[in-house]
C-alpha cells in the first residue's frame, strides 16, 4: 500500500505524514516503523521491506523520506510499484516537487496520493535531519545524542521513527566489528566505513547489550509496560 506525499511545502507535508504514521500505528500496533532515507538506502533493503514481515510484529510501516532525491533510489522505487503497492506492509513517500510524468505513474498506483503547495512568500524551514541522532549515537557523544532526541520530539518526529533509526545504527555497528569490508555486508562503503569507525567505540558485548535494550525497549511499549519517549531518553541517557 502506497501513500504518496509531495510538494514544496515541507513543513505541512512533513506534518500531515507524522499525523499519518499515528493514525496507522494506532490501526496496526504490533507494527514496526522503519524510516528509509538518502543514508541508508538501498535496492535490496527495498525490496525486503517488500516482501518481508518483522520478526517480532506483523507488519511494517516504512517512512521514505525524500529518497527521490537520490537518482537510483527514484528509478528503483518506480521500477517496483506494482511490488510495493501489493505488498502486506505499508509504505509512506514524503517528497518535494515531483514531476508530472513521476506524479502520474505513482497516481496509478497509489492508495493516496497528496499534494501541499508553498504558499506564495512563505518560506519552508529546513528539516531536521534525524541521521544526525545514528552519528551521535556512534561516536558515543552522550550530551549531544540527548540534545537531537529533544530537537527530534520538538519537530513532531515519533519515537517509533527514532527507535527504528537508532537501531538501524546499532546493527551496522555490530555487523561493521566483524566484518572486514562493505563487499562482505549489505551496507554501502560510506555507510560501513561509518559504521566501522564507531564501532571501535564500543565493545562487543557492549553494543549486544544496547541490542538487547531496543529490543526489549520496544516491546515493553507495545505491551503497554512502559512510555516509548519516556524509555528511548532512558537509553538515549545510558549510551
Amino acid at each position: 500500500m502506497i501513500y504518496f506525499l509531495h510538494g514544496e511545502d515541507k513543513d505541512k507535508a512533513r506534518h500531515k505524514a507524522s499525523e499519518l504514521r499515528e493514525a496507522l500505528l494506532k490501526k496496526k500496533p504490533d507494527a514496526l516503523l522503519f524510516k528509509i532515507g538518502s543514508e541508508n538506502w538501498s535496492d535490496s533493503l527495498l525490496d525486503e521491506k517488500i516482501e518481508s514481515q518483522g520478526l517480532f510484529e506483523n507488519k511494517y510501516i516504512v517512512f521514505l523520506d525524500n529518497v527521490f532525491e537520490n537518482k537510483e533510489a527514484k528509478e528503483s522505487v518506480l521500477d517496483r510499484l506494482a511490488e510495493i503497492a501489493k505488498s502486506e506492509n505499508v509504505f509512506i513517500f514524503l517528497e518535494g516537487k515531483v514531476d508530472k510524468v513521476t506524479l502520474t505513474k505513482i497516481e496509478k498506483k497509489a492508495e493516496k496520493l497528496q499534494a501541499f503547495d508553498l504558499k506564495e512568500g512563505r518560506p519552508s524551514k529546513e528539516r531536521f535531519n534525524i541521521f544526525s541522532m545514528t552519528d551521535a549515537l556512534g561516536r558515543r557523544d552522550k550530551k549531544q545524542l540527548w540534545i537531537l532526541y529533544a530537537e527530534a520530539l520538538a519537530e513532531d518526529i515519533a519515537p517509533e521513527e527514532i527507535h527504528g533509526i537508532l537501531w538501524w545504527q546499532i546493527k551496522n555497528m555490530i555487523v561493521a566489528q566483524g566484518a572486514t569490508s562493505a563487499s562482505s555486508t549489505d551496507m554501502k562503503p560510506f555507510v560501513f566505513q561509518k559504521a566501522k569507525s564507531y564501532s571501535q567505540n564500543f565493545s562487543k558485548n557492549e553494543l549486544a547489550g544496547l541490542a538487547t535494550k531496543m529490543i526489549t525497549l520496544y516491546h515493553e511499549s507495545r505491551r503497554g509496560r512502559s512510555e516509548m519517549t519516556s524509555a528511548l531518553e532512558q537509553f538515549v541517557l545510558s549510551v
